[in-house]
């Protein structure tokens, strides 16, 4: 059996070795680092796969939220309602632009932002509400919207996690998370399910003033060489990176395929056993698991962590601290809220390597290792 790792880059490249290497061939070659043709074809093949109008490239995933925010016009004191469980990245913009981020519950269930919390939340200052399809799993975007609607408020979807993850309204009608809101954004981390070879990210929008705000931002504010029309930052995708991303967003659904039958046999492992909450799959979503998270009950989650270490089978704690209770939200009184939930998921939340290149035996000393530690 090959060493398990949480997410394994090496293998998945050298299925793809061929083509990755040709295509960052092809860009030395042409020497076109910066801006190169690559970048707007793979905008072009991503806005195809997303069924968006508008993909706007950047640098990360954490400069594609900031520039959204930009993008709204969000004033310093404007309230964003974000969720407290999630990465650091979705909130730290917020305090960024010194807006003020507003914590609220999620759902103990899936991971993701409460609607009912959200509407408790809402003041007079309160502009926009940022949704976090947490660990491959999609909000409840339908009662999201309805919420946006009714208080005129901006959806920006963090889609980071999530990309390819479908979401089915009750009419019917399915979209791919991160095109349902005002603006989508996404990040191109090496790890996450259509990841690159360093950083990279982008926004989506079917606004076309949105999005031709969105390009100008992204660099540094101008409409043409030199001629700069508003503030903006420095953000782009490396030519490098889109080449990468153009080869890889081929195999995606193939990406979410293996995903997904590795999580068939996880839950199939753990069912039934009382101390185990698998990750729940909504009838009317796409989970595409980018992590599989379990919640554990009655069992000592730390302990479950280092016995899996002691196996040299990794696994993570996503996320030890939630925001409410960093340190850089000292200022905002973050310490005040109360969020219970949020609180309970942090101390019983484990997550179990997840890949596209996990192997049936893998999953069975993982499967096996886990329920050994739960039932002994």
């Amino acid at each position: 059996m090959k060493p398990i790792q949480m997410v394994d880059l090496k293998s998945q490249y050298h299925k793809i070795k061929r083509e990755i290497d040709n295509a960052v061939l092809d860009v030395l070659e042409s020497s076109a680092f910066i801006n190169g043709k690559p970048v707007q074809e793979f905008a072009d093949a991503l806005s195809f796969y997303l069924g968006v109008k508008h993909v706007i490239p950047c640098a990360n995933g954490t400069d594609a939220l900031q520039i959204a925010m930009m993008a709204l016009e969000l004033k310093p004191g404007d309230e964003v309602i974000t969720p407290s469980f999630t990465y650091i990245a979705t909130t730290e913009v917020v305090a960024l632009l010194n807006l003020t981020p507003v914590f609220v519950e999620v759902d103990k269930d899936t991971f993701c932002i409460d609607p009912e919390a959200i509407k408790k939340a809402i003041t007079p200052k309160t502009k926009a509400i940022v949704p976090v399809h947490l660990y491959g799993q999609p909000c409840n975007m339908e009662a999201i919207m309805q919420i946006a609607e009714e208080h005129d408020l901006f959806v920006i979807e963090d889609n980071a996690q999530a990309i390819g993850a479908e979401y089915t309204f009750s009419n019917g009608i399915a979209k791919k998370t991160g095109t349902i809101g005002t603006i989508g954004s996404t990040s191109f981390f090496p790890s996450k399910n259509l990841g690159c070879y360093g950083d990279g990210g982008a926004l989506f929008t079917d606004n076309d003033e949105l999005a031709a705000k969105m390009r100008m931002i992204a660099n540094h504010g101008q409409s043409k060489r030199y001629y700069h029309d508003m503030v903006g930052c420095n953000s782009r995708l490396d030519t490098l990176q889109a080449a990468i991303l153009q080869i890889k967003l081929a195999e995606l659904d193939s990406y979410i395929a293996a995903r997904r039958k590795a999580a068939d046999y996880y839950d199939a492992a753990f069912a039934g056993n009382p101390k185990i909450q698998v990750p729940v799959r909504s009838q009317n979503s796409l989970h595409v698991f980018h992590q599989y998270t379990l919640i554990l009950h009655g069992a000592n989650r730390d302990g479950l962590n280092q016995f899996l270490a002691s196996r040299n089978i990794p696994s993570m704690i996503y996320y030890p601290v939630p925001g409410h209770k960093q340190k850089m939200f000292h200022t905002y009184n973050a310490s005040a809220y109360q969020l219970p939930a949020t609180d309970w998921l942090t101390d019983r939340v484990i997550s179990l390597p997840m890949h596209t290149e996990l192997e049936d035996e893998q999953l069975e000393f993982i499967a096996s290792s886990v329920l050994e530690y739960i039932n002994s």
